[in-house]
């Protein structure tokens, strides 16, 4: 077993145009004040990263890491959602999801495609500079449109799809093999990646790439009434990354999963600050403990109630107390008699 790492916060929520949001340097202080002691970095944020140059220049990303270590802190993992989700858009989220993308290549679905890829081998190279073993991003979606099956979906359609999803990301997978970088993708509605059937049509249509794993963010699958808990027993071996978010879900007689168009606040399932919502914290800790998960807790806000810095500093003791420390030894160990093969046969009443 291993102790999880942590408490990190992912800063994506958090950059903003005020200080010490505005800045690398004053966020990080303003993080580890709050007792946090990793930070995850968004790479589509220039203010957090230039991934081109972290990729490109083992210097810069060793001042970097530099940068922030004198903030008393350590880089739990880059982020490439944003990116990740332009990799397979289906055209009718082209105008959406543009906004995700430079100017340069909006309106250019090809183009966007072209550079969303480059920022996923930018962002394998710059973690391997950087020393990080694990990167998060989104699958992106050419089938999320077909989620409820009506009309009827084609016969062969799905599999279609994950053979274009598996062909896109088969490249940027094995330049993560070469930097030695899993690449954990949050299994996240919205994506073609949304649960874990999902995720093992995609993991099969890419050979079981040892590449593809897991983010493991459990407010997505109360949103979705799966059983968090026995996907961790299904999944272990494949999560490399651990988002702490919270989250509820209160069905009523007027709206459930779909959220009938709501508002965040008015939705039946809704993300909340780190104890506040429904999720077993306690087991899921205890759970990814015992499956000997090596990796950081990092938590991501995104409550629809409270105060992003009242969630961040309640977030940093919340998951604090919910790291174990394992234990090295047994609790009986103070009872054993010790034993060797002869004396096991005589305990077993078998002759020597």
């Amino acid at each position: 077993m291993t102790t999880i790492k942590g408490p990190g916060i992912f800063l994506a929520q958090f950059m903003g145009d005020t200080a010490p949001f505005n800045d690398l340097k004053s966020i990080c202080q303003w993080a580890r004040s709050l007792g946090f002691v990793g930070v995850q970095l968004p790479t589509w944020d220039s203010r957090c990263i230039n991934l081109q140059l972290a990729a490109e220049s083992k210097t810069y990303a060793d001042e970097l890491k530099g940068t922030i270590a004198e903030c008393g802190l350590a880089i739990t993992e880059l982020s490439t959602h944003l990116q990740g989700q332009l990799v397979a858009v289906h055209p009718a989220y082209d105008a959406l999801f543009d906004g995700f993308a430079p100017e340069q290549v909006r309106g250019n679905a090809k183009a966007r495609t072209e550079w969303a890829v480059q920022q996923l081998m930018y962002a394998a190279k710059a973690s391997e500079n950087l020393g990080l073993n694990a990167h998060a991003t989104f699958s992106g979606a050419l089938l999320w449109h077909t989620v409820y099956p009506w009309p009827q979906r084609p016969a062969g359609l799905v599999e279609t799809g994950f053979k274009e999803l598996a062909h896109r990301w088969l490249p940027i997978l094995n330049a993560f093999d070469q930097s030695g970088v899993d690449l954990c993708y949050e299994v996240h509605p919205g994506e073609d990646l949304h649960d874990g059937i999902s995720y093992e049509m995609f993991w099969e249509a890419t050979g079981k790439h040892s590449r593809a794993c897991l983010l493991y963010d459990p407010s997505h699958f109360v949103l979705q009434c799966l059983d968090y808990l026995a996907y961790i027993d299904h999944y272990h071996e494949r999560i490399r990354m651990f988002h702490v978010k919270d989250a509820e879900f209160n069905p009523t007689g007027k709206q459930g999963v779909y959220g009938g168009y709501q508002s965040w606040i008015n939705r039946a399932g809704r993300f909340r600050s780190l104890g506040d919502g429904q999720v077993d914290f306690k087991s899921i800790f205890s759970k990814l403990a015992a499956y000997n998960y090596k990796g950081w807790a990092v938590m991501e806000w995104e409550c629809a109630i409270k105060h992003p810095e009242d969630g961040a500093r309640e977030g940093a003791v919340f998951i604090k107390d919910h790291i174990i420390r394992v234990t090295e030894k047994a609790f009986d160990d103070f009872a054993g008699t010790g034993s060797n093969e002869a004396f096991n046969r005589s305990v077993l009443g078998l002759s020597s």
